[in-house]
């Protein structure tokens, strides 16, 4: 058989829906026209990203590209010559690519070929460990309603790691942090956008006036504790109970457990609940558009069409409503939308995507989806501001620790430490 191997992310290697999916294809449609896919590695969008450059680029040591990757358009904007990519508009007819979401494919168009082929989508959504909050509210009569806004969810962060502090009064500062978000980078862009002014200028960052609308609730509750500023994604101190409340891609629902496990190796059965992203009171109702695609790399014609015969196969309406619902993602045709989700959401057991997907169709109902611009910098944008924002942020703690009446001073202050190092 014409044998085409994948890089991929979705799941683990020993627990991959799309694994399994794999094995049904080669089974049925593969076995029929003498096509085999291969599962080279799966891991996250950020070693895949590493190793599709590495492999690009030709570094010493670095493996072969695979004959499919997934990819975001960063990584595509990244490499030395992305001609080296299949463009599908070769491969789909019009009326194939009109099947699709037309904002989820005008994502995967660079330099006005089409790269990236979406396979799956997703967007940031909110996630609470409601057992861990249910008692907190219980004391302090917090809402979860008032998560809805940027502007309430950080004042109950400032009052949780004050609330967590209190309970040890023995031990100064050991409040725990209330939220954690997987992209500080995604907060700031969409909550500028969302207020009506750009957030890049060129290939920089505006920072205007609305950049500062954006940090100042932000950064008061990450100098008073309520907020992780630690590295790693956002489901891990939602594993531990160091942090109750996240903003993160909603496919991350994978990787959340029922089961949080403290410092002190106790355990609790916990209840995690999904709501829409929050959005400033003033703002537009706006949400990151996420999820990658599948980039097809140039061989031989044979190769080349195995993996579309794969692909087509994947993103049939009906398969595609299948696989997106074991991982926590949304379709990508009209008609998965339409016909097949529906159905396939009152089939799930798991109260945990029920939860995930009702927050999904409230999103796809009132929420405009932001597509982030296409800069050649903006990797380099995204990777110095999350490094730089936590590194000013955890600083200017400290200082906090000491003078907590001057935190309107250290506010600004740390805004513009922010602003200098950033623009260096």
């Amino acid at each position: 058989p014409v044998t085409v191997t994948l890089w991929h992310v979705y799941g683990g290697q020993t627990e991959s829906p799309l694994n399994d999916l794999i094995d049904e294809f080669n089974e049925t449609i593969g076995k029929e026209e003498n096509i085999r896919v291969q599962v080279g590695s799966v891991t996250n969008t950020n070693t895949i990203h590493e190793n599709v450059l590495a492999s690009a680029f030709g570094d010493p040591g670095a493996s072969k590209l695979p004959d499919m990757f997934v990819s975001y358009p960063k990584t595509v904007l990244a490499m030395p010559d992305d001609t080296e990519l299949v463009d599908y508009y070769d491969y789909f007819t019009e009326e194939e690519l009109n099947e699709f979401i037309p904002a989820f494919l005008e994502e995967g168009v660079i330099h006005e070929r089409l790269s990236i082929l979406p396979v799956a989508k997703s967007t940031e959504v909110m996630f609470i460990n409601k057992t861990a909050f249910d008692r907190f509210a219980k004391e302090t009569g917090a809402k979860m309603e008032d998560l809805k806004t940027w502007e309430g969810l950080f004042a109950m962060a400032e009052q949780y790691a004050a609330w967590t502090d209190n309970q040890t009064p023995d031990i100064p500062d050991d409040g725990k942090n209330f939220f954690v978000h997987d992209y500080h980078f995604n907060y700031f862009q969409v909550g500028v956008e969302s207020l009506g002014e750009n957030f890049f200028k060129g290939e920089n960052l505006a920072f205007g006036p609305e950049f500062q609308t954006v940090w100042e609730p932000y950064a008061k509750a990450a100098l008073s504790g309520g907020v992780w500023l630690r590295s790693g994604y956002a489901t891990e101190p939602l594993r531990t109970g160091d942090s109750i409340v996240s903003v993160a891609s909603s496919a991350s629902v994978l990787y959340y457990s029922d089961e949080v496990t403290y410092a002190d190796n106790t355990s609790e059965k916990v209840e995690i609940v999904s709501m829409p992203c929050p959005v400033f009171a003033r703002g537009e109702t706006m949400v990151m558009q996420r999820g990658a695609g599948i980039c097809t790399v140039k061989s031989t014609p044979e190769k080349e069409k195995a993996c579309i015969t794969f692909l087509k196969w994947l993103t049939e309406a009906q398969k595609n409503v299948e696989f997106v619902t074991s991982l926590g993602y949304m379709p990508v045709k009209q008609e998965a939308f339409d016909v097949y989700l529906p159905e396939a959401i009152e089939k799930l057991s798991d109260p945990m995507y029920v939860s995930l997907y009702q927050a999904f169709l409230k999103t796809q109902e009132n929420y405009t989806f932001y597509t982030a611009p296409k800069l050649d910098s903006y990797l380099d944008l995204e990777t110095k501001f999350e490094e730089l924002i936590r590194q000013t942020l955890s600083v200017k703690r400290l200082e906090w620790q000491e003078h907590p009446e001057d935190m309107d001073k250290l506010v600004s202050e740390t805004l513009e430490d922010f602003k200098a190092a950033y623009t260096q």
